[in-house]
Parts: structure tokens; sequence; C-alpha cells
């Protein structure tokens, strides 16, 4: 008897394990409540009050799991087992995800504040029509400088940055595409070019930069530009604010005659399931005042022009991030290049870095 006992006390604990493993896994992976919804964005990418009040006015509760990187998220969501509502890819992996038949098309018969975005933030070339996603914010590539050690005029354009006296001080984003691309708009090139003699006359435009580069590094380059470690760096808009925020002696320009034009996009991958949830929440996020409030938070450039009207007029005129129009119509959006083609600008920045 008391072996049966035993037998059927384990019997309950290996079922409440499971049971306990099964909710952990659902969770990891989307909740899949009536009430709720599923969000799979970068880490502290939106007002978390917001998330509050959305929850308070709708019922809905949002679930939120973040990943690091744009190809984290896409191998997640191919694998399959996932139940997110929605997802926030940037425009290259837009593409990507369509190709891969891993999103559903917006339907805009549900969306109540798509007048809202400003018209040349929309129909870009990764999703003609908005098709299948929705503009969350968006930036640029530019440079960081430090005013204690450089002077404004020295540094608006890239070629600015093989000037001799900027030898060993500057800092650039460990980016193929981003530092690559620098090089071919100082020469008069698109950012998107798969001519191979072309990708090699960057890289030795590049080489000659070797001597001005300290250091090629991902994160800690915000960290380092914070701290004076450099005079400049090249990187995002995005890392670019946080780094102002750090240190006020830093200050970003975005060059006149070109760079890239980023968007982070809210998309509907294909195993959502709360539509509901889902399209009260991309009304929500369009709401001048929620728009501008998510703005204010997270401090990028929001693609909603009603909402960057309510942003104070400090904000809506810096030109570090908010740029002239005569400098985005210079802007370049990355297109979404086959992988062999991608090889021909990874093999090309890595012969610069081994030259550094």
């Amino acid at each position: 008897m008391k072996r049966l006992v035993s037998l059927i006390i384990g019997l309950l604990a290996i079922c409440g394990l499971l049971a306990y493993s099964s909710s952990q896994l659902e969770r990891s992976s989307g909740s899949t409540g009536d009430k709720v919804l599923n969000l799979y964005n970068w880490g502290d990418y939106i007002d978390p009050n917001l998330l509050t009040k959305f929850q308070k006015e709708t019922g809905y509760h949002v679930n939120v799991e973040t990943f690091d990187s744009n190809e984290a998220m896409y191998t997640k969501i191919n694998q399959g087992g996932t139940h997110y509502d929605l997802a926030v890819p940037s425009e290259y992996m837009v593409a990507k995800m369509k190709r891969a038949h891993l999103l559903q098309p917006l339907d805009k018969s549900r969306l109540t504040g798509w007048h809202n975005f400003d018209p040349q933030f929309l129909n870009q070339s990764f999703d003609r029509g908005n098709r299948y996603s929705m503009p969350y914010f968006w930036g640029t590539l530019g440079i960081i400088y430090n005013d204690k050690f450089v002077k404004a005029s020295q540094v608006q354009h890239w070629q600015d940055l093989w000037s001799p006296k900027f030898r060993d001080q500057i800092m650039l984003i460990d980016s193929a595409r981003d530092i690559m691309g620098m090089a071919l708009v100082t020469q008069h090139q698109s950012m998107n070019t798969t001519d191979p003699q072309k990708l090699l006359a960057a890289e030795k435009k590049l080489n000659r930069l070797a001597p001005n580069v300290k250091a090629i590094v991902a994160d800690e380059i915000k960290m380092y530009m914070a701290q004076d470690e450099a005079a400049i760096a090249v990187d995002w808009s995005g890392e670019a604010a946080e780094m102002l925020a750090n240190n006020h002696h830093l200050h970003y320009v975005v060059p006149s005659e070109g760079s890239n034009l980023w968007f982070d996009n809210l998309v509907i991958p294909k195993t959502a399931q709360h539509y509901n949830a889902i399209y009260a929440f991309l009304n929500f996020m369009s709401k001048p005042a929620n728009a501008a409030q998510n703005a204010a938070y997270i401090g990028y450039a929001t693609p909603n022009a009603k909402a960057k009207a309510l942003l104070p007029k400090s904000v809506r005129d810096d030109r570090q991030f908010y740029p002239t129009q005569a400098t985005i119509d210079h802007l370049q959006v990355y297109r979404d290049l086959s992988p062999a083609k991608v090889e021909l600008y990874n093999d090309r920045y890595l012969e610069f870095k081994m030259h550094h």
C-alpha cells in the first residue's frame, strides 16, 4: 500500500512538473489566452506606461518577450512553435520574412490611424504599399563627435573622416553594410551596389581610413564614447541618442550627401492568434499622443507626423535626429540582398578589418 501511495504521489509530481514545464514553454513563446497580446520586441523598446495604459483601456494584457538581433528573432519565428501576435523587425528583415512566408498581411480596413503617418516614410522598397508592415521608428547612420576634441565644422561630411588630423581617433560600429556603405557614399555610389569592382574600390578607400581608426567595436562603442575614449564615432542614430544622453559634449551629424535610412516596423507573424488585440494595439500605438509619448521615452524619431507635432519644439527641430528634408532626400534604405551578394560585402569588409 505504501508503495502504491508512493507511486501515485510520484505520478502526480511528474504530472505537475510536466504541466509547469508546458506553461513555461507556452509563456516563452506567447500565451494563448483570450485577453492577451504577445509582443516580440527589442529590449526596452516601448514605454512600459503605455502597456499599462493599453491594458486599462482595452482589457488586453501584453506579454512582452525580447530579442537582441533581427537574426535571433527570425530564427525563433522561422522554427515555429511560437504564438507571437506582433514582432518588430528592421526593414531588411521585413523583406526576408515576407519571402519566407512568415508574415500575414495587414487588414487596412481595421487600422484607424494610418493617416497619421508621414507619407514619405510609407511605401518603402522593402514593403511596397505597406502590405505587411506599420512603421514604428526610423533613424539614420551618422557621425558622433566630441566637442572637447573636434569642432563641428570639421566633421560634417563622410570624407572629413579621412583627414590626417584624426589619426587613431575614430571608432567604427562593427557592421559590414554600414561601413562599406559609408565608403561607397564618398565615391558617389549606391549603398546597395552589388558591383564587385565598386565594392573593391570601397574597400581600398576604407584601407586609407585605417590609420585613423582606433577600434572597430559593437555595443561597447556607446560606453567608450560616453567616457571620452575617442573623438569620433560612426554609428546609428538610436545608439547616438543614448551616447548624447550620457555625455553633453557629444553631438550627432547626418552627412547631407547621403547615408542610410533605417526603419523598425510592427508586423504580424503567420502564427498570430489574437487579432482583436493586434488591431487594438496597432490603433492604440498610432494615436498621436501615444506615439509621441513612446518617442519621448525611447528617444528615436517617430514616423507619425501628428505625433511629431506634439513633441517639444526643441525635439522637432533637432536636426541631429530629425534631419532637414534636403538631407532626408539623399538617404538610402538598404535593400535585402541575396546571401551571395551579402557575402561580397562581408568579404571586402573583412579584408579591411584585417588591414586595420
